[in-house]
């Protein structure tokens, strides 16, 4: 499965959570992560590393991803807002609430088919 990571505040957000995501056993076993440049709509400026593209693999855990996506939030100073997208579904993690982290792996699994491998 493909998915693609934006990140509030810049760059250096981004490349912050490329690290944490890489540096998480779970995460790491099941996905690999890579910087690249993003799709901007009419009228948005954008640099050419400003998405995060992921494939994830056999034993892909949605749960573990968003657990460790919303951990990262909670470890920087203006926990920035992160968009994760699968084709046309859209999950933002904005507030860190539990609801929001259950809401997330939910649409994750969904647009997943409940499967792990690449669709």
């Amino acid at each position: 499965m493909r998915l693609e990571l934006q990140v509030g505040l810049g760059v250096g957000e981004l490349r912050s959570l490329q690290g944490w995501l890489r540096a998480d056993p779970v995460v790491r076993r099941s996905v690999v992560v890579g910087v690249r440049g993003g799709v901007q709509g009419p009228g948005e400026m954008g640099t050419a590393l400003d998405v995060l593209g992921l494939v994830t693999g056999n034993g892909w855990s949605a749960a573990s991803f968003v657990v460790a996506v919303a951990a990262w939030r909670q470890s920087r100073p203006q926990r920035p807002r992160v968009e994760i997208r699968r084709g046309e579904t859209v999950i933002v993690l904005a507030e860190g609430s539990q609801e929001e982290i259950a809401r997330a792996v939910r649409a994750l699994e969904a647009a997943s088919g409940g499967e792990g491998g690449d669709r």
